[in-house]
């Protein structure tokens, strides 16, 4: 039915690319495309014969439009998914535009220098007038929605687990649940153990970049920031425990601030151990968190790329990691005139995960959903043309889609809320 491009070869990218490839009915053909040429031949390899879609496979920088744009025209696919780095989010964003190819992605864009002058210029306009400091955001994105309307195009962002189907769960509660949601509560529980002393469940320049900023939510239509980790709740969470948990700054908080009419307050949380916060506080403190260049022996290192080369590969945890995540959502709001709480959430468990596709489950929660984004793109159950993030969908088919492919989920009535 669809030929579909993947830009990536990571934990994340080769779980969506082995989902994908258990619905060759939907993938008829794949493109695996990456920086290393080997980590996608290797994957072809090992699905070789396992599956009726046929994979080819290409080397692409992502970070060049003009070589994007050249694997587009020679592949031809009806999708492109971004499974790559959020820096990359505008260079492919420009080539899908100049091929006429639909584009999805997991993350929204942030850039990789944050001392740009130009970037930064827009950056400290929007610290001023929205209220939150956070490097990432959707406005360069959204930028491109007039263009993508005009070209017929659909932009879909966000298509992970957070965001992604938080937010699809947002719109469900939305259309299934509730009159009105007043306040969403998005909880992020990771209680897997790999065993190292430390380590990141997905890219450690992306996952320390996100942690060690302030945190931020949104409340009575505007934003409030605190200082980074400095509001901590606790919270027993079914399939893992009572587990600390911290207030971050998250991107679908931006797109449901938007998108949920009448919502006044929505906050996201995940858990930490003391042994992750240790590690890292020590780290920025020694500037090893930063993303300014250094000048080492006669080269020019970035410190946090540096570290990145030491810690363990996320796409390496698999056969290690043992234990549960469980993500959801805490709504409180009205129905038929009376006040409701309900609670939405999966719970995915990492050794599964491991048997079914060889990762963990902080790649498995993305992949899935990246695969299912595109599923909705490609069969024309999700079509509108621009830019937009997943509640602006019906959330129907992508419900029905998770829980057919490994991302079961419970909907709970009157949970315990968080204070």
């Amino acid at each position: 039915m669809a030929k579909v491009l993947v830009i990536g070869c990571g934990g994340v990218a080769s779980v969506a690319i082995r989902k994908c490839c258990m619905h060759s009915d939907v993938f008829t053909e794949l493109c695996i495309a990456s920086r290393t040429l080997s980590k996608c031949d290797a994957l072809k390899a090992k699905l070789t014969g396992k599956t009726k879609t046929k994979i080819t496979t290409a080397q692409v920088d992502a970070d060049k439009p003009e070589e994007v744009i050249a694997l587009i025209q020679k592949v031809k696919p009806d999708l492109v998914m971004n499974i790559a780095l959020p820096y990359q989010d505008l260079a492919i964003m420009d080539a899908c535009l100049a091929c006429g190819v639909n584009y999805l992605d997991t993350a929204n864009y942030e850039p990789e220098n944050t001392d740009d002058p130009a970037w930064r210029e827009t950056y400290e306009k929007r610290c001023r007038e929205e209220g939150f400091s956070a490097y990432f955001d959707y406005t360069w994105q959204w930028a491109y929605n007039d263009k993508y309307k005009k070209a017929g195009l659909t932009a879909l962002l966000g298509s992970g687990f957070d965001p992604g189907v938080t937010q699809v769960f947002c719109a469900y509660a939305q259309k299934h649940l509730f009159d009105t949601i007043e306040t969403i509560d998005i909880l992020d529980c990771n209680g897997g153990d790999h065993g190292y002393p430390f380590a990141t469940n997905f890219n450690p320049e992306i996952n320390l970049r996100e942690v060690s900023a302030p945190g931020s939510y949104w409340e009575n239509g505007k934003w409030v920031e605190v200082p980074a980790m400095s509001i901590r709740r606790t919270y027993h969470f079914d399939g893992v425990g009572e587990k600390d948990m911290y207030l971050l700054h998250h991107e679908e908080i931006e797109s449901l601030a938007k998108n949920i009419k009448g919502v006044k307050r929505i906050r996201f949380f995940m858990t930490f151990g003391q042994s992750y916060l240790t590690h890292m506080k020590c780290l920025e403190n020694v500037g090893m968190l930063s993303t300014t260049p250094v000048e080492f022996e006669g080269k020019e290192i970035v410190p946090i790329q540096f570290l990145k080369a030491l810690l363990p590969d996320p796409a390496s945890l698999g056969p290690r990691t043992v234990g549960k995540t469980n993500i959801g959502c805490i709504f409180t709001g009205v129905k038929d005139g009376k006040r409701k709480t309900a609670y939405i959430y999966n719970v995915c468990d990492h050794q599964e995960c491991y048997r079914e596709v060889e990762s963990q489950a902080i790649s498995y929660t993305t992949g899935v959903p990246a695969m299912i984004g595109a599923m909705m793109l490609v069969t024309g159950k999700w079509n509108k043309k621009g830019v937009y993030t997943p509640e602006e969908f019906d959330p129907d088919p992508f419900m029905q889609a998770l829980n057919e492919n490994g991302l079961p989920w419970k909907v709970v009535e009157d949970p315990a809320l968080v204070e």
